[in-house]
Formats: C-alpha cells, sequence, structure tokens
C-alpha cells in the first residue's frame, strides 16, 4: 500500500508518522510519500519519520519529495495538509478582522473565508493533477476550512472525504471520564466542521445507552472549562457543541479576548521553529511532547482509521467524516457538506441517521451552509462583490458596514493569492 501526503514538511507530520507505525496492523503502509516543496523543512521531518518507523520496527519505506505528480504516482490514498500562504497568512486572518470588531480565526469568520479563497483553487489543481495520474486514489482532506475545501472537491467529481480530529478528541476525553476504552463510545456528532453538536454519547455502539447525561451532571464543570463555556449554558443545552461554537455563543467576549493577547498564530509559529530545530537532532526518534501543544491531536488514529476503511482494511465500523449530505440532514440541501457518523467502506462513506435535530442547531447549520455555498462561488470565481455577499451572510459579520470593511481588508491582505484580484 503506498500513501502520499501532500504539506508532508508540515509540523503536524511526525504525529501523522506516530500513527502509521503504531497502527500499521490497521493500515500496512509499504510506502510513504511526504510531498512539500519546502525542501529543507522536508528533509528535517523525513529524517524524523524515518527514525520513528525504524524505532517503532516500521520497514516501510519513507520517500521525500518536492515533485507532486511523482509523489502521487500509484498511491493508494492522497492526504492533504497543507495551508497556503503559511503562519504569516495565518497571522494576518486572525488579526484583520478584529480591526472591524469581528472574530479573527483561522477557520470560520473573515478569516476562515480568507483562507478558503487561498486554498481551493491550490486544492483543486492537486486533486486534477492526482486524478489524471491515479484517478482510483481516494483523496483524504485534513485542510481547513474542510467543509468548504471537501465540498470544492467533491463537486469537482474528485473521490473525498474530508477529516477533522474534533470528534476523535471528544471521544478520547468522554472515554476518560468515563473509564472506558475509546473503542466503546460512539457519538451522535451532528453539524458542519468546526459547528458541531455532541448529542449523544452512546456506550457500545449507535444504539446503545446515552451516557451524555452522566457526563454532564458528573463533569460538566471540567467539559464546560476545556470548551470555555459556562457550565449553565451547557446544562440548558443538555449537549457538548465543539470548542468552535464559542465564537458564535460568545463572540463579543471573544474579540475582546483576542485583542489582549498574542495571536494562537504567533504561538505556533514559534512553536513551529522549536519543534524543527528538534526535528534536526539525529538522536531524536519520536514525536516531541512540545507537538500536542500544536494541534492536530488523535489525527493520525482519525487518518489511519479512514484510511483503512477506505481502502478496504480494517479501522472502525463508524467514522466521524465531512461528507455529502444527501438527505442525512432534510433542512440542507443534498449537496451539501456535513461532519457525521457514517460507514466507511471501499465506495466511500455512508451516512448514518441522524434524529431530528434542535431547531437551534439547524438554523444556525443552514445558515453556515449558506455562507459556505457562497464562499465556494467567491473561491471559484473571484470578484470582490461575491466576497462581500459570503461576509455578509456569515453569522459572525451579517451587518453590511463590517461586510464592507472586511472585504477591502480581506482583499488587501490576500491579493498575492488571488488570481482576480
Amino acid at each position: 500500500m503506498k500513501l502520499t501526503v501532500v504539506g508532508g514538511g508540515s509540523t503536524y507530520t511526525p504525529e501523522l508518522i506516530d500513527g502509521f507505525a503504531r497502527l500499521r496492523d490497521t493500515l500496512p503502509v509499504e510506502e510513504l510519500v511526504l510531498v512539500d516543496p519546502a525542501a529543507e523543512r522536508l528533509e528535517l521531518v523525513g529524517g524524523l519519520a524515518r527514525r520513528i518507523f525504524a524505532k517503532q520496527g516500521h520497514d516501510g519505506r519513507i520517500v521525500t519529495t518536492s515533485d507532486l505528480d511523482a509523489g502521487v504516482d500509484g498511491a493508494d490514498a492522497v492526504l492533504l495538509q497543507l495551508r497556503v500562504g503559511g503562519q504569516a497568512a495565518r497571522e494576518q486572518d486572525e488579526t484583520w478582522p478584529l480591526e472591524c470588531g469581528c472574530v479573527g480565526q483561522e477557520t470560520t469568520g473573515a478569516g476562515g473565508l480568507a483562507k478558503a479563497l487561498r486554498t481551493v483553487p491550490v486544492v483543486l489543481d492537486i486533486a486534477e493533477r492526482v486524478r489524471r495520474t491515479n484517478p482510483d486514489a481516494w483523496i483524504i482532506d485534513f485542510t481547513n476550512p474542510v467543509g468548504i475545501v471537501t465540498r470544492a472537491l467533491l463537486q469537482a467529481g474528485h473521490k473525498a472525504v474530508g477529516l477533522c480530529n474534533v470528534a476523535i478528541g471528544f471521544q478520547r476525553k468522554f472515554a476518560g471520564l468515563l473509564g472506558v476504552t475509546p473503542s466503546d463510545i460512539h457519538l451522535d456528532h451532528v453539524g458542519l466542521n468546526h459547528l458541531t453538536w455532541e448529542t449523544a454519547v452512546r456506550l457500545g455502539g449507535p444504539e446503545g445507552e446515552d451516557a451524555l447525561p452522566e457526563l454532564l451532571t458528573e463533569h460538566g464543570d471540567a467539559i464546560a472549562g476545556d470548551l470555555h463555556l459556562p457550565r449553565p449554558l451547557l446544562d440548558r443545552l443538555g449537549v457538548v457543541p465543539s470548542y468552535y461554537l464559542r465564537y458564535f455563543y460568545a463572540h463579543d467576549e471573544v474579540v475582546r479576548e483576542l485583542g489582549t493577547k498574542p495571536s494562537r498564530a504567533a504561538e505556533v509559529a514559534e512553536m513551529e521553529r522549536q519543534l524543527l530545530t528538534m526535528y534536526g537532532d539525529p538522536a531524536l526518534d519520536e514525536k516531541p511532547e512540545l507537538l500536542a501543544k500544536r494541534g492536530g491531536a488523535y489525527y493520525s488514529e482519525a487518518a489511519v482509521d479512514l484510511a483503512a476503511g477506505l481502502l478496504g482494511g480494517g479501522g472502525s465500523p463508524y467514522q466521524v467524516v465531512n461528507t455529502l449530505n444527501r438527505g442525512t440532514l432534510p433542512f440542507l440541501p443534498d449537496d451539501a457538506v456535513i461532519e457525521v457518523q457514517a460507514a466507511v467502506g471501499p465506495k466511500g462513506p455512508t451516512p448514518l441517521a441522524v434524529p431530528a435535530v434542535d431547531p437551534l442547531y439547524a438554523g444556525l447549520m443552514a445558515n453556515v451552509t449558506a455562507y459556505e455555498d457562497l464562499a465556494l462561488t467567491a473561491a471559484l470565481r473571484g470578484g470582490r462583490d461575491r466576497v462581500f455577499k459570503a461576509l455578509l451572510a456569515h453569522p459572525l459579520v451579517g451587518q453590511y458596514a463590517y461586510a464592507e470593511g472586511l472585504t477591502d481588508r480581506l482583499i488587501a491582505h490576500n491579493r498575492e493569492h488571488l488570481a482576480w484580484a
């Protein structure tokens, strides 16, 4: 089996490598290709990757290359984990929206739109090259904003599935609180990427007993603390929202906080400098502890499970993925990309049935889905007016004066990445 990671020079990659090494019985990788245009960075990551494989007794071959076409040739699956513009662009995404009194974040709001506009054309070009070279390969997208990027890929007819680590993070957290193994936890996870709620936490499978009331009663303070949301809100909702819902439920509070501290991008950039120095140490043969603070926890387990399911191997029978709605949520268009539990096999994911969704969540999902449709149109066709309409539609913007100011700033800060600007 051959897998290719586009963006293989990312500091995330050793987390992925560690998972491939530990879970080789689930996903027996014979050749792993790391593709990245940053040759020096790629060699640092590639060197550590080979040492991790060697230490854990994995006899798979790891190849590094800057040649995308050669890297994806013959691959069974291609994982996308790229960041167009790097941390410098992320720094911009997280700062200029604050000038208009809006959340500055890299995957939602105005910053998320900027990332989508930069990313979608690049990802579609990569996918077309994968299709020309190897049309049967699955594309697994971990590149944010996952929902919009996955929708772009599926709309263009690619064999693609989107992946996020929010659900697996909750699964691990809840298993620890309940004193069970992660495989015992099945989440009723519903929403869009970075706009999701855990409406039940079932023990043993989709039909299992719901432990969510127990979790909220016994561990509500800890869960609320992790989400930076008040415990009474969780009690009133009776569900566990993802951390990203804080941008919606406490927007003004978050804006004030973001204006008083360094951006997350600045923190991550410093971590990356430290990590790359560590990766260059020939004695290092495991992922360093600092990597856990970089983000992407449990990404490797989720990626292994998904790739194994798509390629006909092992893996969990049900997995949370980003895929086409196709009637699963009747209040959304069939071609919307939703994030739900699905049965995953060689023909792709099949979403499980979802109980009726409370209007409190369905309304916000419908709003953000409409925004994502406008955002994708702006990414594919360009134009200031399309950017403005997408921003006006976003519930974190929503006022024409904000949308005007944000449109001007978005274009000014991203001109080099926008062919139409």
